[in-house]
């Protein structure tokens, strides 16, 4: 039986520890691909290669990529991170979830940032022979980027498919690659189960894109929030904060 592999985009979060997880436990030889990109919460990539380590990936880079050098992004300039208190001022409603508020962007919305993952992880999944994509995008419980919805995503794929000699050359009858998001439609109750269920360590993940220093997590940005929303709603206590791991 000939080995299949897979791209996995490996953050360092919740989110891409469970969807490498996935990957594995559905056979896949896995190679993880995590992002310096410029990000302010840059810890995320010291806890990326402790979860790779831990899972035993097949190969694990870091890829460079200064998406910072064109700003736009609390997560890579020089502004401030939203917290609940700010955005719930916004809306008037101090309580509100960051995702409860459709058709509004945040400013922790990097420009075309799964796009320019993606195109790499393409790259990469092309010179290993992989077939498939897996990211941990998700459609519910999310902060409303554009990047992170099932249009996109099947976009991305027929780009893939045309864009890449392994595409190409293909039976025209199946794509050759293709994007996985297993977690697209799942809350983020669900996905702390799943996580839970595959054995994932959620200690060693972190969600907090405004750390403090020694990476204790603020409590308070949108993916603290709704990290938080997450563990609440699935009955469990998030480890990362008993054990004083930044979240």
């Amino acid at each position: 039986m000939s080995v299949r592999r897979a791209v996995v985009l490996l953050s360092g979060g919740l989110d891409s520890a469970t969807v490498l997880a996935i990957a594995m436990s559905e056979g896949y030889e896995t190679h993880a691909l995590s992002f310096d990109y410029g990000q302010r919460h840059k810890i995320e990539l010291e806890r990326a290669a402790e979860i790779a380590r831990m899972a035993r990936v097949a190969s694990h880079r870091v890829v460079g990529v200064d998406l910072g050098a064109f700003g736009g992004s609390a997560l890579t300039a020089d502004l401030d991170v939203p917290k609940r208190a700010a955005l719930g001022a916004a809306s008037g409603e101090g309580s509100r979830a960051p995702n409860e508020n459709p058709g509004v962007i945040p400013i922790t919305y990097v420009p075309a940032r799964n796009t320019v993952f993606l195109a790499l992880a393409l790259a990469f999944a092309e010179t290993r022979g992989a077939r498939d994509l897996f990211l941990g995008v998700n459609a519910l419980d999310y902060s409303g980027y554009p990047d992170c919805r099932p249009a996109f995503l099947d976009a991305f794929e027929r780009l893939a498919n045309l864009a890449t000699r392994a595409g190409v050359e293909a039976d025209a009858r199946e794509p050759w690659f293709r994007v996985r998001a297993p977690l697209l439609e799942m809350t983020k109750a669900d996905i702390v189960r799943k996580a839970v269920e595959l054995g994932v360590d959620l200690s060693r993940t972190m969600s907090c894109y405004d750390p403090a220093k020694g990476g204790v997590p603020c409590g308070a940005c949108d993916a603290c929030v709704l990290r938080a929303k997450g563990f609440a709603e699935a009955g469990l206590e998030d480890p990362a904060l008993e054990k004083g791991v930044r979240a």
